[in-house]
């Protein structure tokens, strides 16, 4: 009976210190369970997913060697873990949230809500642009100067799928800004009328941001930043129209 008063809640909602710690050790562990047994899954699929990757490659006459004994099986684990990561995502979002939202005020736990939703979907989108879009136009372009030299392309497999996840993860976090725009508009953080007066000054850095998270080339720089502008103009679009249904609520 101690222990069961113990974990029972103040009759204002209030939990105590030794009760958040708890609520936090079981949410941690299912986390860890959960990416423990998905990165098990996904490493017993990483051949395939190596193999989807390297075939992308391979249309543009890329060939693939490794140069230490652990290589290939490194790549195996590096694939396993981003997969694990990326289809445990949902759950982790939650168990962070379910955490976080008896402190939060009815109308953050709506935004915070659907900005996780708007959020993994926008992330999702980002890595297909990726995939069907701009990698193949960067692949296709760097392979192009082997025909300058007389130099055969083998390319490191760690390299080559290093490159690949930096992409899908830059391109992913990228397409995230219009999520975090409205989310900021909807808390009354961000006005759409600072995103417009800073829109010179954000070029300029996104720019900047491109050169330092891409490869050290230009068409990997472009092939961001142009995404990332057009994203940011969707950003204040969207910010106006979430602060025009803002005014007009409060106005009723």
């Amino acid at each position: 009976m101690k222990k069961k008063a113990e974990k029972a809640a103040a009759p204002d909602g209030s939990m105590s210190l030794s009760g958040h710690l708890r609520e936090l050790r079981n949410r941690i562990l299912v986390c860890v369970i959960l990416l423990v047994a998905v990165f098990g899954l996904c490493l017993t699929y990483a051949s395939h997913i190596v193999t989807l990757l390297t075939d992308m490659g391979q249309r543009y006459d890329y060939t693939y060697v490794y140069i230490a004994p652990q290589e290939l099986f490194l790549v195996y684990l590096n694939v396993a873990l981003v997969g694990a990561v990326v289809v445990c995502f949902p759950v982790l979002a939650y168990q962070v949230y379910a955490f976080c939202s008896p402190g939060l005020t009815g109308k953050e736990r709506a935004y915070i809500s659907g900005a996780l939703i708007a959020g993994a979907l926008c992330f999702l989108v980002g890595v297909a642009f990726a995939y069907f879009i701009s990698l193949p136009f960067m692949l296709r372009f760097l392979i192009q100067f082997t025909g300058e030299v007389d130099v055969s392309a083998s390319i490191s497999i760690q390299q080559y799928v290093g490159f690949l996840m930096t992409v899908f993860v830059i391109f992913g976090l990228v397409f995230e800004l219009p999520v975090v725009s409205v989310l900021l508009t909807g808390l009354g953080i961000v006005k759409a009328e600072w995103l417009m007066k800073g829109r010179k000054v954000m070029i300029v850095i996104i720019f900047v941001l491109a050169a330092i998270i891409t490869p050290p080339d230009i068409v990997s720089q472009i092939m961001v930043a142009i995404p990332m502008i057009g994203l940011y103009e969707l950003s204040i679009a969207l910010s106006k129209f979430v602060g025009k249904l803002k005014k007009e609520k409060v106005e009723a």
